[in-house]
């Protein structure tokens, strides 16, 4: 294929819909799609950071920002990490996606903490992260159907946080991060424009976690989590030097319910709302004077970021329609076995993602294991690419993990949720 149909396959490729990439698929702003079309999607590059990465927070409709902290924290909301009970963990998770389309596409994230400050007080925390998202192997041709070489495209992002308690209630964290998409990767480019596009960006986020209702004695009661996150605030990426695309910037705010129903089975209900931070597609005359919509790429990071509260063709209707919704519920069992479901809804306006999801999860001394399902919903379920999509994550409790090499018994942990102070 030549490079312009490459650009337009491979970000087809790594999004959520096929819709997800018009904006990216061309040399200029105009998608070609007329107002009375079906979708009116918002479009941004390097969307695999808006792939929730792992199976926990997979198997309960893609939530995260306010449910209790584990070694994923840094993505969904970087500040619970400074309220995390344990003082170190890693994360490994594996997804492949879009496996309905093409079968060598993944997503790697790995993930990890470590906690510090007084002996008795360690309110800090330190994060890294790392995501690596594959496209599989290419071969490329030009218009001519000549070989012009084999790639592998392949994008990913190096992350460090930082996360302070002010409180044993409230949290706040900021991340940094670059970003690196080169989906162009093997092709021979002489003569052309292309290059591989990066980015840099930073993540703000904000934790309060409270008891509600009576003590049940052992420091058991139920919580009421609220979170903020701001993520993916940052530059522009551009592969051509004719065009720059806006990141995924987005705001999210989360709540998340704890219910211990006695000392060995707990409930967590979770909500989360998220809204793409950039700007919607706009309505313009075409040649033949017919409306249709267009992106404005040209808008500056900040003006899109607080146009975009206000620039929906259709008004405030409109801009509700552009909010993201994720409920999820998980049940525990001692903290060690765990069943969980949710549901992901986008207005059919704005991609038309909907799906439910089931997830299952075991933890034994210092390792953890999930497990993540989708099942698409809606008028879309019977061609949504994301059929069949699963997640795999597995942890380790690196506090006591020499312990555990050595074979000596795990430690009693002085901060363990279930013998926690009283707020």
């Amino acid at each position: 294929m030549n490079l312009n149909k490459l650009l337009i396959c491979t970000l087809l490729l790594s999004v959520f819909a096929a819709d997800y990439a018009l904006a990216q698929s061309g040399t200029g702003s105009g998608s070609g799609q007329t107002v009375g079309d079906e979708y009116r999607t918002i479009t941004t590059a390097v969307p695999f950071m808006r792939i929730s990465p792992d199976a926990r927070s997979g198997g309960m409709g893609d939530v995260g920002i306010a449910l209790s902290p584990d070694a994923n924290a840094q993505y969904w909301n970087v500040s619970k990490l400074a309220l995390m009970k344990k003082e170190a963990g890693v994360s490994i998770s594996y997804t492949p996606w879009l496996r309905d389309l093409v079968p060598d596409i993944s997503l790697t994230n790995i993930a990890g903490y470590f906690k510090f400050g007084e002996e008795d007080n360690k309110n800090q925390a330190v994060s890294i992260g790392l995501r690596y998202f594959s496209l599989g192997d290419i071969s490329y041709t030009d218009i001519n159907a000549q070989n012009i070489g084999t790639g592998k495209p392949r994008e990913f992002a190096v992350s460090a946080g930082y996360s302070r308690a002010l409180s044993e209630k409230f949290a706040i964290g900021l991340t940094g991060k670059y970003i690196s998409s080169n989906i162009i990767n093997g092709a021979a480019t002489a003569g052309s424009n292309y290059s591989p596009g990066k980015s840099f960006a930073v993540d703000f986020g904000a934790y309060y976690s409270t008891r509600i209702g009576p003590d049940m004695g052992e420091g058991l009661g139920s919580r009421l989590n609220l979170g903020l996150a701001v993520t993916n605030l940052g530059t522009k990426v551009s592969y051509s030097t004719d065009r720059k695309d806006f990141i995924p910037t987005n705001i999210g705010l989360g709540a998340a319910y704890e219910y211990y129903i006695d000392e060995y089975n707990k409930l967590t209900f979770a909500l989360d709302l998220n809204k793409l931070l950039v700007p919607s597609p706009l309505i313009r005359l075409d040649s033949n004077d017919q409306q249709e919509l267009y992106y404005p790429t040209d808008k500056t990071v900040l003006s899109g970021i607080f146009g975009s509260f206000n620039d929906a063709p259709d008004g405030g209707s409109e801009e509700l329609k552009e909010v993201m919704t994720s409920v999820g519920v998980e049940y525990g069992y001692q903290e060690q076995f765990f069943a969980r479901a949710g549901y992901f809804y986008e207005s059919q306006l704005k991609g038309d993602r909907r799906y439910f999801t089931l997830g299952l999860g075991v933890k034994y001394n210092v390792f953890g294991l999930d497990f993540a399902y989708l099942v698409p919903s809606g008028s879309g379920q019977n061609r949504n690419p994301l059929s069949n999509t699963l997640r795999f994550t597995l942890m380790f409790d690196m506090e006591n993990f020499g312990e555990f090499v050595k074979g000596k018994p795990k430690k009693e942990d002085k901060n363990d949720s279930r013998k926690s102070k009283d707020d």
